[in-house]
């Protein structure tokens, strides 16, 4: 779209526009709301942006590459949101295109999301129970660096920990004050980090030198010699007085101060609280309730299938002894932590055959596949993927089974997480705010229809492995009655160790951690099955709609392009992929 002399031009042919056709009208006034939106969006998230924490790919000349966290700082992002807010109430979003109503669904998600978070001053709460900010640094700390611009960027910023840790804690102890807490029992030994940071031996053993181990040659050597020094004078200075002082707050206050009730809503205004967290994570408008029974119908449905497999392998006890049985023979369970990268890396690369005939669109960029770093591996989740990245936790091998490693591997790789996401990030039809930024409900609810999809793909090649998958769907079924049933009905943790024992294959250790997620970070574990039935049901729209048009890449690439979106979204993008006769977004790939 051009626009000659800007808004001179507009107003210039307003008497024209008045006296135009209604289709012109109807279009001049979606030009005119599309860029009012836009207007909104790109200033709102380049701000947003700026407020953000370390980034290789941010602003180089950003001055803090850590995030100013103190009361001016939340006073003005809750001030900017609340303004935001007032725009877009203003928008008449019935008048703008039907990609921009896309992007205004996924937009005004984000700024209702952040809002709720301002308001209920959830930066007084910077941890759960495996993520914490100085968790996130020390992830930062594991990164190599690329350039001496880079390595100076990264010093600056050790420098600056002490401020940041400073307004943390001040934030931590307002919270603290309110009752507004992680449950204590979920904080037991999650200080482990910040002690190996505090009481490193010396300098080149603390993980924030790590770094500077690797420097690439390109540096030169008189260069290298002079960062190496800077950044141990930093990491002396600033970083392990940093966490000196937080190790100290946490041990004698924090965790000790920490609430002892488990539920969502015992936190000040609980019940408000915990429904934003279902509209933040689920982005629909359900209640516990309705969620909980979900879960409860879903159960058994998947009970049924697992009743299946153990009639195929001639398993002749209850499913509670199958249930032991899988996790008790050694037949199960890797020796080495290698042999379990292995089997992960020969799962991917198995994908990798069948990719082409179920996407038509793949990403350029490709994944790793690294174990899970010692320092969070006993409280981390069996997995976890991204850009570039998929992460294998070989702590405790006897809690690792081998039957699970085909789901597992589909959801946190290709083409799970580590497809997903680079696919919208190199989506250049996306704007920014959309390519970036990651949505619980579409990213989580995509990586467990792959599991599922594993079985389209014939990835299950074992009724052990298909087990292990519906042990999964199970897995995350449940955490639509665990979930719901800790932070709004009471449950105790006994009581929701006890269902995972029960319903899923999930080892004592994988249910303990699990458990102790959920309860620390309320709301975010209903994002999967909920977002995974989104996607179920638009498949199952789209074949009754299509029939023999129906076609499976087609559909991937179509919900895949979205990037991360509401819920909703996903339906009406296959309404229009029906209307379209099935066709893709790719028709040269079709």
């Amino acid at each position: 779209m051009t626009i000659f002399g800007g808004r001179t031009w507009l107003l210039a042919g307003a008497a024209f526009i008045s006296l135009a056709t209604p289709m012109a009208q109807a279009q001049a006034g979606a030009q005119s709301a599309d860029q009012a939106f836009e207007a909104i969006y790109t200033a709102e998230y380049d701000w947003r942006q700026k407020q953000s924490g370390p980034s290789e790919d941010g602003p180089k000349d950003q001055a803090l590459a850590l995030p100013d966290v103190g009361p001016k700082a939340q006073a003005a992002r809750l001030a900017r949101w609340e303004q935001v807010e007032k725009q877009l109430a203003a928008i008449k979003v019935d008048q703008l295109t039907p990609e921009q109503r896309i992007n205004f669904a996924v937009y005004k998600g984000q700024i209702d999301a952040m809002l709720a978070e301002q308001r209920y001053r959830d930066y007084e709460k910077p941890l759960n129970a495996d993520t914490s900010f100085w968790g996130d640094l020390a992830g930062w700390a594991r990164e190599p660096l690329r350039d001496e611009a880079g390595a100076r960027r990264y010093i600056a910023m050790l420098r600056d920990i002490p401020r940041y840790y400073d307004q943390q804690i001040a934030n931590m102890r307002a919270g603290l004050k309110r009752g507004f807490t992680p449950a204590q029992i979920t904080l037991q030994g999650r200080d482990i980090g910040v002690e190996q940071v505090a009481k490193a031996k010396s300098v080149e053993e603390n993980p924030f030198y790590a770094p500077f181990k690797t420097l690439p040659a390109t540096i030169p050597a008189d260069v290298q010699a002079k960062l190496k020094a800077e950044a141990q004078a930093a990491i002396t200075q600033a970083a392990v007085p940093a966490h000196q002082t937080l190790l100290t707050f946490l041990r004698q206050d924090y965790i000790p101060g920490a609430r002892k009730d488990l539920a969502a809503y015992t936190l000040p205004d609980g019940k408000a609280y915990y429904q934003s967290k279902i509209r933040e994570f689920v982005t629909l408008d359900k209640s516990p309730a309705q969620i909980h029974q979900i879960g409860l119908n879903e159960m058994t449905r998947i009970r049924g299938q697992m009743g299946e497999v153990m009639r195929q392998v001639d398993f002749k006890g209850d499913l509670p002894a199958f249930l032991t049985f899988l996790r008790t023979d050694p037949q199960f369970y890797a020796k080495t932590p290698q042999k379990l990268l292995n089997r992960a890396a020969w799962i991917a690369k198995t994908f990798d055959g069948k990719a082409s005939q179920y996407f038509g669109r793949m990403p350029r960029m490709r994944f790793a596949i690294k174990p899970v770093p010692d320092d969070i591996a006993p409280f981390y989740t069996g997995g976890r993927g991204g850009p570039g990245i998929y992460l294998v936790n070989t702590y405790d091998l006897p809690s690792r089974p081998f039957y699970s490693q085909v789901a597992l591997t589909l959801h946190e790789s290709a083409p799970g997480h580590a497809m997903q996401m680079p696919l919208a990030a190199e989506n250049k039809a996306l704007p920014a705010f959309r390519r970036d930024t990651y949505l619980s409900a579409y990213g989580e609810g995509w990586a467990l229809y792959c599991e599922a999809l594993g079985e389209d793909m014939g990835m299950y090649e074992t009724p052990y492995d298909r087990f292990g998958m519906l042990s999964y769907q199970a897995w995350r079924a449940s955490r639509l009655v665990v979930d719901t049933g800790i932070h709004a009905m009471g449950w105790t943790r006994k009581q929701a160790q006890d269902y995972l024992h029960d319903n899923t294959a999930l080892s004592e250790h994988e249910i303990e951690t699990e458990v102790d997620r959920y309860i620390a970070w309320p709301g975010q574990a209903l994002s999967y099955y909920m977002g995974e039935l989104a996607f179920v049901d638009a498949r199952r729209k789209a074949e009754k709609a299509l029939g023999a048009k129906f076609n499976i890449r087609a559909f991937h690439d179509a919900v895949l392009a979205l990037g991360a979106v509401p819920l909703p979204v996903i339906d009406q993008r296959v309404d229009q992929l029906i209307a379209d006769g099935g066709k893709g977004p790719y028709p040269d790939e079709e």
